[in-house]
C-alpha cells in the first residue's frame, strides 16, 4: 500500500522546485489550458485569502520509474493566441527520462495553477498577434501588474466572480501607470532586511495619491507574506506508487470538478505509454485526415487491437498501436487512396468516420488483397450510409461489424452484408429510399452517391426540384384530374422529383418550368443533363405529365439505386 504525506509549501518555495527542476509534470498530463484572465483571478483569489486548493504529488524514484517512464519540465515561456488563451500551437513541452537524483516531485494535480504562478514570477509571457500564422515563434511580451491606486479602480462589488483587485497583463509595458506595480518585483525585496524592505515599498508607493498609500502599502505587504511566508501550497503526497497506479489516480482525480473531455483523458493514457502520440497523430491529421481528430485515431487502434465497446485505452493497446504505426499509417494512406478510387470525398466522413473503421480493419489484416473487394467495400459503405447503419448503438455496430467480418477471413463482403439484417436490402427499404424527401440527410447521401461521377469536390451542391415545388400550389393544368392533382402535390417533395444542382445555378434556375429549363440549354447541355439528372426519355417534361414523368424517373433511380447497393 502507497504512503501518503500530507504537507505544505510556500509559492516560493514551490516555484524555486520548479526552476531547480525537482517538481516535473507526467507525459499523460494535458497542455496547459488556461488564459490570462485565469491567471489574474489566481492571483486575486490569493491577495483576498481565498483557498487555491489542494494539490496532489506523486514522489518518482527508481523504484516505480522505467527506463521509458517519461516527463515533461515546467514551461518557461508561454504564448497565448488574440484571445488570450494559452496557445498550443505555441506552448510546446518537451518529453525526457528523468535523474531521480535531481528530479523526484511529479505534479497529477494542479499543473494549471503551478504553471500559472511560476510564469508570473520567473517566466515569459507572449501574445501572438492575430493575423501571424500558428507556428508562429515570437509574439509580444506581456507581464503582469496590479495597481495600487484604489482611486483607479472600478470593479462592480455586485458582479460575480469579478476580480477585487485591479489585477492584470499589459503589453504597453513602457506606457503604464507610475502606480502600477510589476507582481514579479515582489522577488527583489526576498533577502532584504525588514528596513530595507519597508524603504523598498515606499519608495514604489512614492507616486500613488495620499489617500491611496495606505492601501498600496498593504497590498505589497500582503504579496509579500502571500508569496514568501504563508503556506498556501498545501498538497498530498503519494509515495510507492507505480505509473499505472498514479495514470488511474490521475484519471479519477480528473472525473470530477472541471471535467477533462474523454479525448484528452485518453490521449493522457496514450502518452504515459508512447509519449510521441500526439506528435505522431498530428502528422496524420492534416492534408486527407484533416478535421478528422484524435478521436478517430484512437477509435480505430481500438478496432485493430482491443475491445472498441469499451472505448479505452489500456497499455496493451497503447503499445500495439506504438510498435504497429507504420502498418497502422499505411491503412489509412491506403484507405485514402480507395476513397478517390471510388470516387467518393473522404471530407464527407468528418463527422461520420466510424463508417470507415472497417474498411481500415480489412485493409489492415488484408493488405494485398482488399483491391479484389472493392465492388463488396463500395457497397457497404453506400448500404450503411442509406440504411443509417451507424446512426445510434455506434461502438455495438462496429462490434457486430467486427465479428461478421472475422468470419469472414477479416474481409467485407456481399454475402456478409446480405446475412446481416440492418445492411441487407430489401423491398421495403429500397420503397423507404425513394420516399425520402427534400432537405433530409439521406435525399442528399443518394443523389451525391448517384452523382459523383460528374460532381466537383471545389462547388457546393444543393438539392433541388425538377418540376418546381410552388408551381403545385397553383392552379391544375386543365387536363389533370382534381384527385390526380391531389396526389402530385404529395410526391412533388420526395426523391424522384429531386436533382443536385450547383448552388450559383440552383439561384438562376429559381422557380423555372422543367420544360422551359430544358429547352434554354444547347443540344451538349442537354444530353448533360438527361445522363447527370436521370431524365427519362421519350416522356414529356410537361407538368401537365408529371405523373408519368415521376413514375419512370423513379424506376430509373431504383435500377441505379440497386445498382450502388449491389
Amino acid at each position: 500500500m502507497s504512503t501518503i504525506i500530507n504537507n505544505e509549501l510556500s509559492i516560493w518555495e514551490a516555484t524555486e522546485k520548479i526552476k531547480n527542476g525537482k517538481f516535473i509534470i507526467p507525459a499523460f498530463q494535458r497542455q496547459f489550458v488556461w488564459n490570462m484572465e485565469q491567471i489574474e483571478k489566481l492571483w486575486d483569489s490569493i491577495l483576498l485569502d481565498y483557498p487555491i486548493s489542494n494539490f496532489l504529488f506523486w514522489h518518482v524514484d527508481d523504484s516505480n520509474t522505467t527506463w521509458d517512464t517519461y516527463f515533461m519540465s515546467f514551461l518557461e515561456r508561454v504564448t497565448f493566441n488574440s484571445r488570450l488563451q494559452a496557445d498550443a500551437d505555441n506552448n510546446n513541452y518537451s518529453l525526457s527520462n528523468i535523474d531521480t537524483r535531481y528530479n523526484d516531485t511529479a505534479i497529477l494535480d494542479g499543473q494549471q495553477r503551478l504553471t500559472a504562478l511560476y510564469i508570473s514570477l520567473f517566466g515569459d509571457l507572449y501574445i501572438r498577434p492575430k493575423n501571424s500564422r500558428k507556428s508562429y515563434g515570437g509574439g509580444i511580451i506581456a507581464k503582469l501588474f496590479i495597481e495600487l491606486n484604489k482611486n483607479k479602480i472600478s470593479f462592480d462589488d455586485e458582479e460575480y466572480n469579478s476580480k477585487k483587485f485591479d489585477i492584470k497583463f499589459s503589453t504597453k509595458v513602457g506606457m503604464v501607470s507610475p502606480t502600477c506595480f510589476e507582481i514579479r518585483k515582489i522577488l527583489d525585496i526576498k533577502d532584504m532586511s525588514d528596513e530595507d524592505r519597508s524603504l523598498y515599498i515606499e519608495k514604489a508607493i512614492s507616486k500613488v495619491p495620499e489617500d491611496s498609500k495606505n492601501y498600496a502599502r498593504n497590498i505589497l505587504n500582503s504579496l509579500y507574506n502571500k508569496i514568501f511566508i504563508e503556506k498556501l501550497i498545501r498538497y498530498t503526497e503519494i509515495i510507492d506508487m507505480k505509473q499505472d497506479d498514479a495514470l488511474e489516480m490521475f484519471v479519477r482525480f480528473n472525473s470530477g470538478g472541471k471535467q477533462l473531455k474523454k479525448s484528452d483523458i485518453t490521449m493522457s493514457i496514450l502518452e504515459a505509454y508512447w509519449p510521441q502520440a500526439r506528435q505522431e497523430f498530428g502528422k496524420i491529421l492534416i492534408d486527407d485526415f484533416y478535421g478528422f481528430g484524435s478521436d478517430f485515431i484512437v477509435r480505430t487502434a481500438l478496432m485493430l487491437y482491443g475491445d472498441v465497446i469499451k472505448s479505452t485505452i489500456s497499455k496493451s493497446i497503447a503499445t500495439d498501436l506504438m510498435n504497429n504505426w507504420g502498418d497502422f499509417k499505411k491503412a489509412l494512406h491506403n484507405l485514402s487512396s480507395l476513397l478517390k478510387e471510388l470516387n467518393i470525398d473522404i471530407k464527407r466522413f468528418i463527422n461520420g468516420w466510424n463508417v470507415l473503421l472497417p474498411i481500415i480493419y480489412m485493409i489492415y489484416y488484408n493488405p494485398n488483397e482488399y483491391k479484389d473487394y472493392v465492388d463488396d467495400i463500395r457497397a457497404y459503405i453506400i448500404r450503411s450510409i442509406f440504411f443509417s447503419y451507424f446512426q445510434s448503438g455506434t461502438t455495438a455496430k462496429l462490434q457486430q461489424m467486427k465479428t461478421n467480418m472475422n468470419s469472414f477471413n477479416s474481409k467485407i463482403t456481399i454475402d456478409m452484408l446480405d446475412q446481416m439484417v440492418e445492411l441487407a436490402v430489401t423491398r421495403g427499404k429500397l420503397d423507404d429510399l425513394l420516399s425520402v424527401e427534400k432537405g433530409s440527410r439521406t435525399a442528399g447521401e443518394i443523389l451525391y452517391y448517384l452523382s459523383r461521377h460528374w460532381l466537383n469536390n471545389e462547388y457546393k451542391y444543393e438539392q433541388d426540384h425538377l418540376h418546381p415545388y410552388d408551381r403545385f400550389d397553383e392552379s391544375k393544368p386543365l387536363n389533370v384530374s382534381i384527385e390526380s392533382w391531389t396526389r402530385w402535390k404529395s410526391l412533388r417533395n420526395k426523391l424522384p422529383n429531386l436533382q443536385l444542382l450547383e448552388g450559383r445555378s440552383n439561384g438562376s434556375k429559381n422557380d423555372m418550368p422543367l420544360i422551359d429549363y430544358y429547352n434554354q440549354k444547347n443540344e451538349l447541355q442537354k444530353e448533360e443533363f438527361i445522363t447527370n439528372s436521370f431524365i427519362p426519355t421519350n416522356i414529356s417534361l410537361e407538368l401537365s405529365s408529371f405523373e408519368e414523368f415521376y413514375q419512370a424517373r423513379k424506376q430509373l433511380l431504383e435500377d441505379k439505386i440497386k445498382n450502388l447497393l449491389k
